[in-house]
């Protein structure tokens, strides 16, 4: 039973670090505000900064909100403007959906890695098991975004097509970049640079927890032995 408990622990960590880092991205105004600036958004839409930035705001609060469908209204050429036509509405509801299942697993994989530190810190003989299953699913979260990098490097493309076909169950995805300001203010090379955030903070925190895993290790080499 403790065995698998701790392979549970282990798979849970890179669910839980890749749903952490996919969340603070799509919380994150920075991030949207570097795309506008990189991309020179605000020329390709003809929308001031400042109306990008309400957009912006206008995605994360509906992505944290009860709201079925989204409504952001700017100003464009002094008039007011509906930014999101009805199939780009339609499609921002299922991003919302996908992005509910990743706040999910996120609660649902930081609980029980909780509750298992918890358990096997209170179980000093345990305690071994939490610094291997740190050490093992950080490496194996490592090994994980390594080759995520390698896909989006080599054919990202074809990357987030898949990852399109997977997802969505409908062509909603399947917007004009002429006509649909959802393409306009978020290109394919937004989506790669938010990828590639998105792989290096799951990263960054595999490295720290297995750097606490493997110092706990280091630390008490008794914790090596059966």
């Amino acid at each position: 039973m403790k065995i698998v408990a701790q392979w549970l622990f282990i798979l849970c960590l890179p669910v839980l670090l890749v749903t952490a880092s996919v969340s603070a991205a799509m919380n994150c105004r920075w991030l949207y505000q570097y795309g506008f600036n990189k991309y020179d958004i605000s020329q390709v839409t003809g929308l001031a900064p400042e109306e990008l930035k309400k957009a912006a705001d206008g995605l994360i609060h509906y992505f944290n909100s009860g709201e079925e469908n989204i409504s952001v209204t700017v100003i464009k050429d002094g008039q007011p403007f509906v930014l999101f036509n009805d199939r780009e509405v339609a499609h921002l509801k299922d991003v919302k959906g996908l992005f509910r299942l990743v706040y999910k697993l996120l609660l649902g994989t930081l609980i029980y890695a909780l509750l298992y530190a918890s358990v096997t810190l209170a179980l000093r003989q345990d305690r071994r098991r939490l610094a291997k299953g740190l050490l093992f699913g950080s490496g194996l979260t490592l090994v994980l975004m390594a080759a995520l990098g390698i896909i989006i490097a080599v054919n990202f493309n074809g990357f987030f097509l898949e990852f399109h076909l997977l997802s969505f169950s409908n062509d909603f995805w399947e917007l004009n970049p002429l006509t649909d300001y959802l393409i306009m203010l978020f290109p394919d090379g937004f989506w790669f640079d938010v990828t590639l955030v998105v792989a290096i903070g799951t990263a960054i925190g595999a490295i720290i927890l297995g750097g606490v895993g493997w110092w706990r290790l280091k630390k008490d080499r008794t914790l090596l032995s059966p």
